[in-house]
């Protein structure tokens, strides 16, 4: 049985309008639960070589299948891929196809995996912070996530910490709700483990975010 099949076999049709109304991107949908996604995607990356995982990966995302895309970015979520260039490209040409939060998100983690890997493609990330499709400057903000999250940063890493801190005030008066959000994201992950930063950008620019955003973002601080 093909990968695709075994999602197929797997499909509930009522689950999987309720899948539609709720993502709302018109796609098809299986009505396969994230958990068993999870389960075949780490059993069909176990069991094949790095070669056939990107190939896989790139024939399911083609399907457009919810699942399907899903699993595929799965395939590429792994802290250690060598060589990873195929992997890092394949993740990028997804960008532009990114239309709902659920996909975007698990192929932005891939895309996280990535970038920790070698940070010197954040150069590509940051032409996306400009981009006229949300979604991409989006993935910008989401993938670079783990800088928020280090308790004991390098030199280096503080460095990226505020370069994206730059992208995030040029987004900070975006009029979209998902960009308001990402930022916010990013500034509240960052206030519990670098406080002083948060509060300075907020100082800075927290008047030109919205509201809720600006809520959001400084949820974790304290007077």
């Amino acid at each position: 049985m093909t990968p695709l099949a075994e999602l197929q076999a797997l499909a509930d049709p009522a689950r999987a309008a309720e899948m539609l109304a709720y993502h709302k991107a018109p796609r098809p949908y299986l009505g396969v639960s994230a958990a068993a996604i999870a389960t075949l995607a780490d059993r069909w990356r176990s069991e094949r070589t790095l070669e056939d995982r990107i190939a896989l990966a790139a024939d399911l995302w083609r399907t457009n299948i919810h699942e399907a895309r899903i699993a595929a970015a799965r395939l590429l979520t792994q802290a250690r891929i060598r060589p990873d260039e195929a992997s890092w490209a394949l993740i990028v040409s997804w960008v532009p196809d990114f239309d709902a939060w659920a996909i975007a998100d698990h192929a932005s983690i891939a895309g996280q995996k990535r970038l920790v890997a070698d940070p010197s493609r954040l150069d590509v990330v940051e032409a996306w912070i400009v981009s006229p499709h949300m979604w991409t400057r989006r993935a910008a903000l989401v993938m670079t996530l783990p800088w928020t999250r280090q308790n004991f940063p390098k030199a280096a890493d503080l460095a990226i910490r505020d370069r994206v801190l730059g992208w995030c005030a040029s987004l900070a008066e975006d009029p979209d709700w998902f960009i308001q959000k990402a930022v916010a994201w990013w500034l509240r992950d960052l206030s519990k483990h670098d406080a002083g930063r948060t509060r300075s950008f907020l100082a800075d620019h927290g008047a030109r975010l919205k509201s809720f955003a600006r809520k959001e973002a400084a949820r974790h601080l304290t007077d």
